[in-house]
């Protein structure tokens, strides 16, 4: 003969309803316990922060145009230098945390590439530190992402850097020069008046010479300011964004006290169920 599994359900949800309506207050019990406990935990646990700065490493360029091969464009390179332990010693030191606090709380994550000819990517970096204060948190992403612009960038685009800026004060320089002799000459033209003609043809071509050499200088003046430009913005790494701290707790408060009711609850109907069936239900 065949086992009726429809009616036995039957009996047991009917049986589950008679021990909840009976020992009701098992469930309520439950439920006020576990959300008392979901507060007093979250309160137990520790608060956490996270900090994420933001580098684009560089991408330098030959005197051609072709792109330079290099340490500093590998996102590996990254990962090597900000879990070395001199990096995390001297970001230890910046943020005023204890040696060896930022072992294994650093992370890095390539989340986006720019390109700067339309050739090869110039890698985007998401640097995270996780940490237990927000200021010190916030200065140690900060630090090292100083270090990795610091590292990264090639010694080459700082020469060139360099060779640029000294070449722009010259330039400079010279047109502060022409831009007197203009003055001078100016003063000239107004008083050739009173000179002969051979005379006053003299000074207007002195006077057209300095303004054609500034002119050119002007020129020169502002190449070597998009090369500059050129090599500060797109070949060295830089900091695209500043880290700043932010709670990373798993679970708010509200949310424990949430999920602690509904544990107790389900452990007082549970509880209930048991206790019905062991004391006050017998099968016939």
């Amino acid at each position: 003969m065949g086992v009726d599994l429809d009616a036995e359900r039957e009996i047991d949800l009917a049986r589950w309803r008679r021990a909840l309506v009976a020992l009701w207050w098992l469930p309520v019990a439950g439920l006020i316990i576990g959300a008392i406990l979901g507060v007093l935990a979250s309160f137990r646990g520790s608060q956490t922060y996270k900090a994420t700065s933001l580098v684009s490493l560089g991408q330098p360029v030959a005197p051609g145009g072709a792109l330079v091969n290099g340490f500093g464009t590998s996102p590996s390179a990254v990962q090597q230098i900000v879990n070395s332990p001199s990096a995390q010693a001297l970001a230890e030191a910046a943020a005023r945390m204890r040696p060896g606090t930022l072992n294994g709380q650093v992370s890095v994550s390539q989340i986006s590439s720019v390109t700067s000819q339309g050739a090869r990517p110039s890698p985007l970096i998401q640097l995270t530190v996780d940490g237990t204060r927000p200021a010190p948190t916030e200065d140690a992403v900060n630090a090292l992402a100083r270090l990795i612009v610091a590292r990264t960038t090639a010694n080459y685009v700082g020469v060139k850097i360099r060779t640029f800026q000294r070449t722009l004060n010259h330039v400079t320089e010279q047109i502060a020069s022409v831009n007197k002799r203009l003055t001078v000459a100016a003063r000239a033209e107004r008083a050739s008046k009173n000179l002969d003609p051979l005379q006053q043809l003299v000074v207007v071509g002195q006077e057209d010479n300095a303004e054609t050499r500034l002119g050119n200088l002007i020129q020169q003046q502002e190449v070597l300011q998009q090369q500059m430009a050129f090599a500060k913005e797109v070949e060295s790494a830089k900091i695209v964004t500043e880290g700043r701290a932010f709670k990373a707790s798993p679970h708010s408060r509200n949310s424990s006290l949430i999920i602690g009711a509904v544990i107790g609850l389900i452990l007082g109907a549970i509880a209930a169920i048991v206790a019905y069936g062991r004391f006050s239900w017998a099968p016939a």
